[in-house]
C-alpha cells in the first residue's frame, strides 16, 4: 500500500552503509501523522485520506475551533498542517492511525515533494546559464540576455523566451531516493542524496510511484 507522510528537512550529512561505503544523506524529521479523515466514495465521490502533522509543536488553545474539532472527530491533537492523498477504496488507514516512519521500512525508495529555495529575481546568466559576453573592458555586454525582438513581423516576444525573471519557490518532486536509515525513536530518515528545499522546509514523503534499481 503507498503511504504518504509530512516531514520538516532537517540538513544533510554523511554516513556509512552496509558495505561501509560513505554516502551523503538527507536527514527529514518525519510524522507522527495522525489520519485525520477518511473520504469515500459514497459520501463525498472519491477515495482519499488526510492526515495532519505538527512540525513546530503547536499547542491546541492557540487553533482556531473549526481545527480543534476536525482532529477531535479522530481522537488526535490538533494539527498545525494537513494534506489529503489519494488512495484505493479498499485502504487499511482508518481515522486516528498514526502515521510514523516505520511505515518505511519495508519501502526502498521513496519520492520527495517539496519547494525549491526563493532566489528572487534574477537575471539570465544565473537563472537560465546563459554564457554572457566577454568580460574584459569596453565590451558593454557583460551578463545581459542579448536581443529580444523580432523586428516588424510579429513585432512581439513569443512566449517562453528565456527573459530575467522570478526564480525559485516552486514546487518540485524528486523521484526514486534510497531510503539509507530509519531512526523511529526520533521519527528520522535518511535519504541518499539530496531534495529541494531549504532547511526547516516541509515536504512530503511517499512510496515512490515509477520505481526502478537505485545506483
Amino acid at each position: 500500500m503507498k503511504i504518504e507522510i509530512l516531514g520538516k528537512k532537517l540538513g544533510m550529512t554523511q554516513v556509512y552503509d552496509n558495505d561501509n561505503n560513505l554516502v551523503p544523506v538527507t536527514i527529514i524529521e518525519a510524522g507522527p501523522c495522525p489520519v485525520l479523515q477518511v473520504k469515500t466514495n459514497d459520501i463525498d465521490g472519491y477515495a482519499a485520506v488526510q492526515i495532519g502533522y505538527n512540525p513546530r509543536g503547536k499547542a491546541p488553545n492557540k487553533s482556531n475551533k473549526p481545527s480543534m474539532g476536525h482532529a477531535s472527530k479522530a481522537n488526535v491533537e490538533t494539527q498545525h498542517l494537513s494534506k489529503e492523498f489519494r488512495v484505493l477504496e479498499d485502504n487499511q488507514l482508518a481515522q486516528g492511525k498514526i502515521l510514523t516512519v516505520e511505515d518505511f521500512n519495508d519501502t526502498p525508495l521513496v519520492d520527495v515533494v517539496s519547494v525549491t529555495k526563493g532566489r528572487g529575481f534574477q537575471g539570465v546568466v544565473k537563472r537560465w546559464n546563459f554564457a554572457g559576453g566577454p568580460a574584459s573592458h569596453g565590451s558593454m555586454f557583460h551578463r545581459r540576455g542579448g536581443s529580444y525582438g523580432l523586428c516588424q513581423w510579429p513585432g512581439r516576444v513569443f512566449k517562453n523566451k528565456k527573459m530575467p525573471g522570478h526564480m525559485g519557490d516552486v514546487q518540485r518532486t524528486t523521484q526514486n531516493l534510497k531510503v539509507v536509515k530509519i531512526i523511529p525513536e526520533k521519527n528520522l530518515i535518511l535519504i541518499k542524496g539530496s531534495v529541494p528545499g531549504h532547511k526547516g522546509g516541509i515536504l512530503t514523503i511517499r512510496t515512490a510511484k515509477k520505481t526502478k534499481v537505485s545506483k
